[in-house]
């Protein structure tokens, strides 16, 4: 079997249809000499060698290719969902593929100097579909990332995705993914900065929204982040938008919770002035070395001195239209729901 596996500084761009645009874009950030989380990648190839090797591919063809038309109805739909990813759930990772993810795992671990290192285990498809595939936070140990790995994997197959590939006349039975393992920051604060204002297309300006803790704390739709917006040419910070933050997103023992801020730093900004300049900074040098504006998710890591508590786990292109300047918050709620996925 090829290599399937990849540290993250072994990657760039022209890797993304082996190892997805996630695991791609933390490549080329590493080389860029941005502080990427440490972590590594499993391509598509490593989905495919699961599939085939335990025979899965075509368990799953022949059940969903005769009922490809029908899959369009809800209840079908997730009946067939349920049964496939329980497949691939519960089929045990042949032990040479087992055997060369725990070996990069430890490398890993080794690598930041902690036994079990807790990691975010995330999905890369080779096309940007936001939100259809899901993200676990806080695994550690052997068998859990084994396990978590095979979760991003049947995540191909929830109702959103199949859906998704359905409308799109895409094959449903077939979703080859990557998948992203990397050092999972220890979060004061995190959130996105986008280099255009989404809904105006106005390129002159930095908008930047974050909240406490991990970035899914915005997912709830519970949480109005912190917004502040500078402008290119002079980094001036030109507003502010301070919000009561109530509620945040923190890891725990295992996986994450949702817990209240406390009292104290509810209507502090989550973010100073030195991480903003730093942020806008960064975000605009990427912008230059793509040659378009850019979406990117940032963390605030609460243990390491500024600048090096500033880790980037995202860039992409930024979606951007001419429209109403007033949905520009709006715009960046919605995007906060689907990322880190």
């Amino acid at each position: 079997m090829e290599q399937w596996l990849y540290r993250f500084e072994e990657l760039g761009m022209e890797f993304n249809d082996l190892v997805g645009k996630k695991c791609a874009n933390l490549g080329e950030m590493s080389k860029l000499g941005m502080r990427v989380p440490y972590g590594f990648a499993i391509s598509v190839q490593g989905f495919e060698a699961f599939m085939n090797l335990t025979g899965l591919a075509g368990q799953i063809r022949e059940r969903i290719e005769p009922r490809r038309e029908i899959l369009k109805k809800v209840e079908v739909c997730q009946e067939e969902s349920r049964v496939v990813q329980r497949l691939i759930e519960s089929t045990a990772m042949p032990e040479s593929m087992r055997k060369e993810i725990v070996d990069y795992y430890r490398e890993l671990c080794k690598k930041v100097g902690r036994a079990d290192l807790p990691v975010a285990v995330r999905s890369s498809g080779i096309v940007s579909m936001p939100g259809q595939m899901d993200t676990y936070l806080n695994i550690s140990g052997d068998d859990n990332v084994i396990e978590y790995i095979k979760k991003v994997w049947s995540s191909a197959y929830t109702v959103r995705a199949m859906m998704y590939r359905i409308e799109r006349n895409l094959p449903v039975e077939w979703a080859p993914i990557g998948v992203a393992v990397m050092m999972l920051v220890d979060a004061k604060a995190a959130g996105v900065v986008l280099t255009v204002l989404p809904t105006t297309g106005d390129t002159t300006q930095v908008i930047i929204e974050g909240n406490w803790g991990l970035g899914e704390s915005v997912v709830s739709g519970e949480i109005t982040p912190d917004s502040f917006t500078l402008e290119k040419e002079n980094m001036q910070i030109t507003g502010r938008h301070v919000c009561r933050k109530q509620g945040m997103v923190i890891r725990e023992a295992s996986g994450t919770v949702y817990s209240q801020v406390p009292e104290e730093l509810q209507e502090k900004p989550c973010l100073n002035d030195d991480e903003l300049l730093a942020l806008a900074e960064i975000a605009l040098s990427v912008e230059k070395h793509f040659g378009m504006p850019q979406d990117m998710e940032w963390v605030i890591d609460k243990n390491l001195p500024f600048p090096e508590n500033i880790f980037w786990v995202q860039a992409r292109p930024a979606k951007f239209t001419k429209a109403d300047k007033s949905k520009d918050v709006d715009y960046i709620i919605n995007l906060m729901v689907g990322m880190f996925d």
